[in-house]
């Protein structure tokens, strides 16, 4: 089957990779696919970049996105809720936190509600309705940007069918699992000869179910449009929309002594609720001069609210609900949270919107045979952040505490060329990315069980900021035989600051760097044979400036910035036995593997002061507590492994095993085995949770597919089949993994 990425193409001109054709009468699980260079040839691209196709997501029944991206080498996936909504991903080493080091875009364009100034990813698109993943970790980010120090994940909207026709799909589940999808779209020829065709799609999804633990039920939905019109054979217009709502019961982990005493479902805060409501469009009109010339003009527009309330503000340690309140579950003891009299809400409302013209030329200079991609992009984001505090259980209004408005305006281009040197190809690249921040903090009530200077806040304050930073890259392959392919890319790697981090709640400027590194990679694809395919990667990135958030560390410090190193090797094989040895039954294994036996922070973390001059209370002497250099960084395990063994058959038949490996990793800076190995035993933040090791586990996962006729699939997946019970963050107190899930369900294409 070919696959084809015509969204893509229009959005960066960068064409994709295609497999080879199958014959469509045999079944099997599809092999990962990588992007290519522009004679579609799956050799030779010049990085490590991967796509996850249609196929691969449906026969392995994935139903959210961390299931999807374990399955590439070098990724890190950490759930949090159990339905993958609020990701948290790495690459490389790089601690998963809400994602902030990692650039999310669809079909091209960004996809994060402010990705300049508060890249947190508090909201994700359900899996089920894409028809590929790409993955991109090496100097094609510099392609795109801002965030180009680990990697990017790259959605895939589905292209409309050229016959009309689509799928109905349903699923269902223990913990009250219920996923329900309809697509459906055609392709019209125009008859009247205004445009050559009128092509579109809607697809629709609605999920609900309990998450990892009590008290976490899910609901959401979404419905995406995309319409394709060739006006002629130089024009072509792609409109995309799509709305998204979620409404669930979010709040954050468990004490010590809570986890003992109850177990890892254990949740008592019910009250807790968070609700996001997301627009957002795009249009995409391509211009093809010529063969050799093509230029693509890029609008996209999003608007994203919201409201999060929950009854202690982060942390177990935390006293809104008051000290014996806060005792008890430090004790692990059940507590009442109706006679809680507080709530917190965190309301944020964001725009973002931008306008991104490419161009892509095959020319030859100097005689050498080449191609040219240039961009440029200017992206505007605005959000509007309250808090309140609310005086009862499940107050939904009350005084509030935080008022203020926050800006960022980025323009960035770039620009690289291919030369083509018969086997050998070479890349170099640049891009520049310019950045302008304001916050401004508006007057408020202020409440007076707060201390100053949060409380009584009356006067406008507007702080304003900018940074400027060119950032190259260089790629090069060589193709000594057409089996495999040597691949060698770096490339400056930048992360802009967020707003609250460049301006103060004051408005005072401060000097707070962005995340700049070094990433190199070397590595092989390889085919040797039919049937195998085998791509080895050894990677090196080197932060001059990498920057933690507070809690990563494990504790609300400020926001710091150290240096750190992250290298290793990444391994991913595929063995399809029924090309291999030309047989009709098709026993395969698949296997990513990643290692990254450095991960270390090369000098201390140091805070940043605020603006009077003072650092926070957890960073004595001006560091981080307990970072030092030497240290492996958190959330950063040596080892993970996710391998696949299965049997597929031409009848329609396929089932696999796959196995999950997590190595050990450390949850806070000072490298704690246990929390009492720093703290005494019976203080707040030895009980809290938040401190010590995360040991390694093992999950195993089963599906199956059959078809029972064409069109139709029955299928049945099992999760965590032995109910294994581990930890994954210790961030805001302990949250565990997914417990065992049982779901079976059909799709229906027509």
């Amino acid at each position: 089957m070919k696959y084809k990425k015509t969204a893509l193409l229009g959005l960066a001109m960068l064409p994709i990779a295609a497999s080879a054709a199958q014959d469509d009468s045999t079944i099997e699980l599809p092999a990962m696919e990588v992007t290519s260079s522009a004679e579609n040839n799956i050799l030779n691209m010049s990085s490590s970049s991967v796509i996850l196709d249609e196929k691969e997501l449906f026969q392995s029944h994935v139903s959210n996105v961390n299931e999807a991206l374990r399955k590439i080498p070098g990724v890190y996936v950490r759930d949090e809720e159990g339905f993958g909504i609020r990701p948290n991903i790495g690459f490389r080493g790089m601690n998963p936190f809400r994602s902030t080091k990692v650039l999310f875009m669809e079909d091209g364009l960004l996809l994060n509600y402010a990705p300049y100034g508060d890249n947190d990813i508090y909201y994700h698109p359900p899996v089920e309705r894409y028809e590929g993943i790409e993955v991109m970790k090496g100097a094609e980010l510099n392609m795109y940007g801002p965030q180009t120090i680990s990697g990017a994940v790259n959605y895939l909207t589905p292209t409309p069918p050229k016959k009309p026709g689509g799928s109905i799909s349903f699923t269902g589940g223990n913990r009250d699992y219920l996923s329900g999808h309809v697509r459906y779209g055609g392709t019209v020829e125009d008859t009247t000869g205004t445009v050559d065709s009128v092509g579109g799609v809607i697809d629709y999804v609605h999920k609900e179910g309990e998450g990892s633990r009590d008290n976490t039920f899910v609901k959401l939905d979404d419905v995406n449009l995309k319409t394709v019109i060739d006006i002629n054979a130089r024009n072509s217009l792609t409109l995309r929309g799509d709305y998204y709502q979620e409404n669930s019961q979010s709040t954050f982990g468990i004490t010590e002594a809570e986890l003992r005493n109850f177990g890892y479902r254990y949740n008592p805060f019910k009250n807790d609720e968070f609700y996001t409501e997301r627009f957002s469009t795009s249009a995409t009109h391509e211009f093809r001069f010529n063969d050799d010339l093509k230029l693509s003009a890029n609008f996209y527009w999003s608007k994203f609210d919201r409201d999060f309330w929950r009854q202690e503000n982060q942390q177990p340690t935390d006293n809104q609900c008051g000290n014996a309140f806060r005792e008890a579950r430090l004790a692990g003891q059940a507590v009442d949270v109706d006679s809680c009299n507080f709530t917190r809400g965190r309301l944020r409302h964001y725009n973002a919107w931008g306008v991104e013209p490419r161009l892509h030329a095959n020319h030859s200079w100097f005689g050498v045979a080449s191609e040219l991609d240039a961009g440029v992009r200017m992206h505007y984001e605005n959000s509007a952040r309250t808090t309140v505090d609310g005086n009862t259980s499940t107050a939904r209004d009350g005084v509030t505490i935080e008022n203020n408005d926050r800006f960022a305006d980025a323009y960035s281009g770039f620009m690289q060329n291919r030369f083509i040197l018969g086997d050998w190809t070479v890349t170099p690249g640049i891009r520049v990315e310019s950045v302008s921040y304001q916050r401004k903090n508006n007057p408020y009530q202020g409440n007076p069980a707060l201390p100053t200077p949060v409380a009584g806040n009356t006067k406008s304050s507007v702080g304003e900021s900018d940074l400027i930073e060119a950032l190259p890259s260089f790629a090069l392959t060589y193709q000594p035989i057409k089996q495999a392919t040597l691949f060698f890319n770096m490339h400056r790697g930048f992360a802009p600051p967020r707003v609250e981090d460049s301006v103060y709640a004051d408005g005072t400027s401060v000097e707070i760097a962005a995340e700049k590194s070094w990433n190199y990679e070397a590595g092989v694809r390889s085919q040797p044979v039919k049937g195998v395919k085998t791509d080895l990667t050894l990677f090196h990135n080197d932060f001059d400036s990498l920057t933690a958030v507070g809690t990563v560390g494990g504790n609300d410090t400020g926001v710091a910035q150290g240096q750190a190193l992250f290298q290793g090797i990444e391994f991913l094989n595929r063995i399809d036995t029924a090309d291999l040895f030309n047989w009709t039954h098709n026993p395969y294994l698949q296997i990513a593997y990643t290692w990254v036996p450095t991960a270390e922070t090369t000098s201390p973390f140091h805070c940043l002061p605020l603006s009077n001059g003072n650092f926070p209370t957890n960073c004595p002497g001006g560091n981080v507590l307990g970072s030092k250099a030497g240290n492996r960084s958190p959330y950063a395990p040596e080892h993970l492994v996710t391998a696949t063994v299965g049997y597929s058959h031409p009848s329609g038949f396929d089932a696999h095993l796959e196995t999950v490996f997590v190595a050990e990793q450390f949850g806070d800076f000072r490298n704690l085995e246990s929390a009492t190995d720093f703290y005494a035993p019976t203080s707040n933040e030895a009980r809290s949770g938040q401190f010590g090791m995360i040991n390694s586990y093992t999950i195993v996962n089963f599906a199956s597919t059959y078809k029972v006729y064409k069109g139709l699939d029955l299928y049945v997946s099992v999760k965590n089949i032995f109910d294994d019970r581990y930890i994954v963050d210790r961030v805001r107190g302990i949250l565990p993994g997914s417990p065992r899930l049982v779901q079976a369900g059909f799709k229906y294409e027509f």
